[in-house]
């Protein structure tokens, strides 16, 4: 592609969380300090059994707002992908296409990237349980697409008529924000025009808890959950497992300004890069973590200085919160004194390849609104994290222009820093 590529904007977004059924109500609630977590109801014989009893499972049920149909044929995760993906369409002022006559905008120059980390866990284990139980002819004729990582971008481009490209890149935790880079690079090379981009999950499920409890990723705080989950805290034990999702429709620019629609920010960069350490824990240097967010700064022609909120990973565990601190000073240097961070997830728990895309709705609306939300559960800042910690209530963003960070690190080493910019 010759010439300047185009320049992407945030025009819509879209989310379910632990904290509400929608964008508005979740960050309000974010806003004022409210808390996604709680004792799961676990079915019998697990309530006794798992070692982990905690999560944060969404507000809303997707049954409430998704048709019957829509329901009995996709997994819980592309529920939560559907709810948020309508939302958010709706909200860049685009309506759902009766078909590719009746689109807003022409399918072949719109696309989705939507990711998750765990998808179709619900659905595989109950059609097993189907299977043993009641043989092969029982299992549901929707058992495979039910299943597949790509259901829940695949979906979401039949609703919206997305002929463009539908895709799903799998990365665990930084799988979200790896679909937003992604939607990005599908604009600037010209494929596309809009994208709807993010990620999501539905993993509270016995198998998983059990899974990352053996691991010792979870916090064991069973008895006090609505303070379990509390970033660069001295007392964090671990992370709280949540599901949810949340996206972004981003936009050619001047695709945007034709249609006269409102703008939130402009994604202006995307890093990526790998720890190359470990399967599960992160680089404790921070370098991996460091190269994604100097490389996100390269791709938008921007300086360290231009930095001034990063919406933080930080899952609660004590080796990542450190090693993703060390990573911002690393890469900010002084300029980091002047940064406020944020740890979200202490209110909505980790959603694993649903949190880069939460995250990424998040830091969207920090740069919009100018405030950096909360981190509650932050009572005694871990005297190895060199970095300004928000507190209990959201802080003001400077005036004038600002940038935004979002980070997202996975298992494997994956390591994705998106940057927002006010416009």
């Amino acid at each position: 592609m010759s010439g300047t590529a185009p320049t992407v904007v945030v025009t819509g977004v879209g989310a379910t969380t632990p904290l509400g059924g929608d964008t508005h109500t979740t960050w309000s609630a974010l806003l004022t300090g409210r808390n996604g977590i709680r004792t799961l109801d676990l079915p019998s014989p697990w309530t006794d059994r798992l070692p982990v009893r905690i999560g944060a499972p969404v507000a809303v049920e997707p049954d409430t707002v998704l048709s019957p149909k829509q329901i009995r044929r996709t997994d819980r995760a592309t529920q939560l992908v559907l709810v948020a993906v309508t939302e958010a369409w709706c909200d860049a002022g685009f309506t759902i296409p009766a078909s590719d006559s009746d689109s807003p905008v022409d399918p072949l120059s719109v696309g989705t990237v939507i990711s998750c980390g765990l998808a179709g866990v619900h659905s595989v284990i109950a059609q097993y349980d189907i299977l043993r139980d009641r043989g092969a002819d029982a299992i549901s004729p929707y058992c495979i697409p039910l299943t597949i990582p790509n259901s829940p971008s695949a979906e979401a481009g039949l609703v919206i008529g997305a002929r463009a490209g539908v895709h799903a890149p799998v990365s665990a935790c930084a799988a979200g924000a790896e679909a937003v880079a992604y939607g990005a690079q599908m604009i600037r090379s010209g494929r596309a025009k809009v994208v709807v981009a993010g990620g999501a999950d539905a993993s509270i499920h016995p198998v998983v808890l059990a899974g990352f409890a053996r691991m010792r990723a979870l916090s064991r705080r069973n008895g006090d959950p609505r303070h379990a989950s509390r970033p660069f805290d001295s007392e964090r034990d671990g992370f709280v497992l949540g599901e949810g999702a949340g996206v972004l429709v981003l936009e050619d620019a001047d695709h945007a300004r034709d249609r006269s629609a409102r703008v939130y920010c402009e994604l202006a960069g995307c890093g990526l890069a790998a720890d190359g350490h470990h399967i599960t824990e992160p680089d404790p240097d921070g370098v991996g973590v460091a190269r994604a967010i100097t490389s996100a700064l390269r791709d938008a022609d921007s300086t360290a200085g231009d930095i001034v909120h990063v919406n933080a990973h930080a899952t609660s565990t004590p080796l990542g919160d450190l090693a993703e601190a060390t990573a911002i000073r690393r890469a900010l240097g002084h300029h980091a004194d002047n940064v406020c961070v944020s740890g979200t997830k202490s209110s909505t728990g980790h959603l694993i390849g649903g949190a880069g895309g939460l995250e990424s709705v998040l830091t969207v609306l920090a740069v919009h609104h100018r405030v950096a939300p909360p981190t509650i559960n932050l009572t005694d800042l871990d005297a190895a994290i060199d970095l300004d910690v928000v507190g209990p209530s959201p802080r003001p963003l400077p005036p004038g222009p600002v940038s935004a960070l979002n980070n997202a690190m996975g298992f494997g080493g994956h390591d994705v820093s998106l940057l927002f910019r006010s416009c």
